[in-house]
């Protein structure tokens, strides 16, 4: 535990480095230029030149344009079979593209024969010089799980699939305090209704993943609370970032009085750092991520447990299976190299590794580590707000995982 914590301590001041050499990379970027001059393609605009469609001007107030992506995706799910995603997203600048970052809101929307359905809505709003920020992250979700329990988990074939019903509301208002950090405040609701194991009534779920709260067959779980935040962004774009360097602390603290079901607390910690090579001109990014959270109470609910792939964005531990790993407190460790293929940005290729580790059950030490490595291709769907369309294919010895998103995993 104490080898991984040092880690963390290590990587997250550098957050304070280079802001002078990240403000010149986003200019001679494509996304940090006040028009976009830079001559790359994307898959917008291969349709025009087979379809020979003449579009109008893309939608603007003043200066300021909306990017649209939207691609419908078949995807495995957890839990098993193929669900097929909507995603579209919107990215677009509230001010100066040299002062204020890159906008976007997400609606994903999937469903599957078998019945499973999630929307999920998801907006990131920088007002004009960053002065403010909005994150939001509202969900629905019928869409079952296996679970392993805590820790290194039973073996896979003794796994349990989980029903349960996902209702989520996160909303957080950030205000800058100084130049580059910003503070906020900030409501977490998660709901969770008709929680069981289908099919095997007999089976006792407290036992099986060695934990009491929120396990009860066919009972719900409410978890509501506050935050408390800290959040240094010098990324310009969220979506494909180039350069800089990205670091949150939530501190979460949930409390009857205000719907919740116990009492308890969250700690979670997020630093990631983008090192560009080259004179700009192509994508050359080495990107690291580094996470930590912890429940910081012996009450927290089971599901809301930390979790791999249960990361704000639910993008970490590709090669990974979602919930594979759960526990009090969780570390996640992730690297990543990009690279354009073509000269003018329409193909990209990636390869990563990352690594995980979760408490025991029994008490608060770290198990070894659990590691996953893998490669992904990248096409450009949007040149304007760096959209890619990223197909990425993660193997461990705990299985493999295919998976398709609307921009990259962090």
């Amino acid at each position: 535990m104490k080898k991984y914590l040092l880690i963390l301590l290590i990587i997250t001041p550098v957050c304070v480095f280079a802001q002078k050499k990240t403000d010149s990379l986003r200019q001679k970027y494509d996304y940090g230029a006040d028009e976009d001059t830079v001559p790359r393609k994307d898959l917008i605009d291969l349709l025009k030149n087979v379809v020979h469609i003449k579009s109008d001007r893309l939608p603007k107030k003043g200066k300021r344009r909306i990017y649209y992506s939207l691609v419908p995706v078949p995807t495995n799910v957890p839990g098993g079979g193929t669900a097929l995603i909507t995603s579209t997203n919107a990215a677009f600048y509230l001010g100066p593209r040299r002062t204020t970052n890159l906008s976007n809101i997400t609606f994903s929307p999937s469903f599957s024969f078998s019945g499973r359905f999630s929307f999920s809505f998801k907006s990131n709003v920088w007002l004009e010089g960053n002065r403010y920020n909005m994150a939001g992250d509202m969900r629905f979700a019928i869409n079952p799980q296996y679970t392993w329990g805590l820790g290194n988990g039973v073996p896979q074939e003794e796994r349990q699939l989980l029903n349960n019903n996902y209702f989520r509301f996160y909303e957080t208002v950030y205000r800058k305090v100084k130049p580059g950090l910003l503070a906020g405040i900030g409501y977490h609701l998660d709901w969770y209704s008709a929680i069981r194991v289908p099919g095997n009534d007999s089976l006792d779920l407290p036992e099986f993943v060695r934990y009491k709260y929120g396990t009860e067959q066919g009972t719900h779980s409410v978890s509501s609370g506050i935050s408390l935040n800290l959040l240094k962004d010098s990324r310009q774009n969220s979506i494909n970032p180039q350069s800089g360097h990205y670091f949150n602390a939530v501190f979460r603290v949930n409390r009857k009085f205000l719907g919740s079901y116990e009492n308890w607390e969250s700690l979670y910690l997020d630093y990631r750092r983008y090192i560009r090579f080259g004179d700009g001109n192509t994508q050359n990014v080495l990107a690291l991520w580094g996470y930590y959270w912890t429940s910081l109470s012996s009450k927290t609910p089971y599901l809301d447990l930390p979790s791999i792939g249960w990361d704000p964005a639910n993008r970490s531990g590709r090669g990974i299976t979602q919930n594979r790993f759960r526990g009090r407190g969780l570390i996640d460790l992730e690297a990543e190299y990009r690279r354009d293929i073509t000269r003018n940005g329409l193909l990209g290729f990636t390869v990563f590794a990352n690594m995980n580790t979760v408490t025991q059950p029994d008490e608060y030490r770290f198990t070894r580590p659990h590691p996953a490595v893998g490669a992904g291709l990248r096409i450009k769907f949007n040149k304007k707000s760096g959209t890619n369309l990223a197909f990425d294919y993660g193997v461990s010895k705990y299985g493999s995982r295919f998976s398709l998103n609307l921009g990259e995993a962090f």
